[in-house]
Parts: structure tokens; sequence; C-alpha cells
């Protein structure tokens, strides 16, 4: 349920982004992204993790770039960014060896599994297949930036499959038999 909660920011600024425009919208991202990531550090049982730190950091910078550039955001142009962004994080988490999903994992086994090679390899591969879904909402975003003429529901359908899927595959995987 932590991993839910991760995505947070990205519901929040996806639902105001929609109602109240890009700058609310990244508002709104950033103070979700920061309130996860005290609640994280102040809490003696949680650790801070990867995802809440890219975030904070992801939805901050945007939403003061805006503020500071005054942007005039199209919908899909901020989409491709704060999609870009969640790319970004997840494959840094892999580059500095901490897939993101280790750290979420970590909180559902015993810790004598932390080592073993085939939970970090889950691990990777369960991070990875989040890249791949993040990566094809970014090449949605592409498409739509540069063929206006496709309909912004064919982005809204490739970004809800994307996601469920990464989230099938997530709870799928770890228990598969081999």
């Amino acid at each position: 349920m932590n991993i839910l909660l991760a995505f947070a920011p990205f519901i929040v600024f996806a639902v105001v982004d929609r109602f109240a425009g890009a700058m609310a919208g990244l508002a709104s991202g950033a103070l979700v992204a920061a309130a996860l990531f005290l609640r994280a550090a102040i809490s003696r049982d949680r650790k801070v993790k990867v995802l809440e730190v890219g975030t904070m950091i992801l939805f901050g910078g945007l939403a003061i770039y805006s503020l500071f550039e005054s942007v005039s955001w199209t919908i899909v142009g901020v989409r491709l960014c704060v999609d870009t962004g969640l790319l970004l994080i997840v494959v840094v988490s892999m580059a500095i060896r901490q897939p993101f999903t280790l750290q979420y994992a970590r909180e559902k086994v015993p810790q004598e599994a932390w080592s073993r090679p085939e939970f970090i390899r889950n691990n990777y591969i369960i991070t990875a297949v989040w890249a791949a879904a993040f990566a094809v909402m970014v090449a949605a975003d592409l498409m739509m930036l540069y063929l206006p003429a496709v309909p912004l529901s064919i982005g809204v359908w490739v970004t809800i499959l994307s996601i469920f899927g990464a989230f099938q595959f997530t709870s799928w995987y770890p228990t598969k038999k081999t």
C-alpha cells in the first residue's frame, strides 16, 4: 500500500492540473510530495525513499521554475515534463543500485531475505517494468505533442493501462512459481 501512497503527488497533480491548471497542479503535487517526505523523515518506523525524494525535487523544481519563469504550460507539455521526470527518477534509482521498489519490498519481507540475489533481481525486474510503463507514457505524451490530431483520451488511456499493467506485474511477479 505504501507504494500506492508514493504516487499520491502524481494523482493530486493530475486532478488539480485538470481543474485548476498546471501551476496549481505542480504546487499541489509539491506539497503532497513534501508532506510524504516529512512523514518519512520524522517517523521512527519509516525511512525516506528514493521515490519520495525524487518526487519532491521534481514537483518542487517544476513549480519553482513555473513561478519564476511565468511558464504557460499546455496539458501535454506539463504531462511530458512530469512523466519524463518520473521516468528519470526510476532509471536513476536503478543506476545508484537502489531500485525504487526495493525499499517498499523490504517493508514486506523478513530482513534475512534482503540480501538474497533473487530478491534483489526481482526488484530490478519490477523497477524495470515500471520504467517501461513510464517510457510508454512519455512516448504517448510525445505523440500527443507532435500529432495534435490524436485525441487526449488516447494519452489518458495509455497512462491508465501503463500504470495498471505495472501494478499488476508488481503484484504477480514476486509470487509467480519458478
